[in-house]
């Protein structure tokens, strides 16, 4: 296994927990108690997501000079550590999924497709990708954490969401984007 793909699937695994889109599949797997299309729905939506995140990475790595992305991306890992400390909740639109005319899937789908959009880890796939030029390694990646984290709120509901140490895992994930930013700095250095 190669490092974007790697060190993608640990920060976002770590980044999502407590996140607004972990809050969403604690809502979805409330209301529509079908584990299975939920789970298929974000892992569909996920992959689109991460992959216009990532293709915008990879272009942003392709576009400006190393000197520019070095900066860019010491600044964006620690964004990312200080922004990974402040819990996300779920705002009343996005916990309203619609029940009309779509099914679980689908409804999973689309919401979580919108809730991702501009989320930390959906910028944390651009920086990824902008810093690895691993396309492929950092979407699947980071699709990969994001199944980690929500999976097992899906199968578990609310009491497995409570267990969890939210700080010390949202600690653990803000170090580990400040380790991405020290080492982009010393490696242009």
């Amino acid at each position: 296994m190669n490092q974007a793909f790697l060190i993608s699937t640990g920060a976002v695994a770590l980044a999502e927990i407590g996140d607004k889109t972990q809050l969403l599949s604690l809502v979805l797997a409330a209301r529509y108690r079908k584990p299975y299309p939920i789970m298929l729905g974000v892992l569909v939506a996920t992959l689109a997501n991460h992959a216009g995140a990532g293709a915008v990475g990879a272009w942003l790595g392709a576009l400006v000079t190393p000197t520019v992305m070095r900066w860019a991306l010491v600044v964006s890992f620690i964004g990312m550590a200080i922004w990974v400390l402040v819990p996300d909740k779920l705002d009343a639109n996005e916990a309203n999924v619609t029940r009309g005319r779509l099914g679980v899937f689908s409804a999973t789908v689309v919401t979580f497709f919108l809730a991702e959009m501009g989320d930390k880890t959906q910028l944390a796939t651009v920086a990824l990708a902008a810093r690895f030029h691993d396309f492929v390694g950092v979407v699947i990646g980071t699709t990969l954490g994001m199944m980690i984290a929500n999976v097992p709120v899906i199968l578990l509901g609310e009491r497995f969401a409570h267990r969890l140490p939210t700080r010390t895992v949202h600690i653990i994930a803000a170090m580990l984007f400040v380790a991405l930013g020290a080492l982009a700095f010393v490696r242009g250095v």
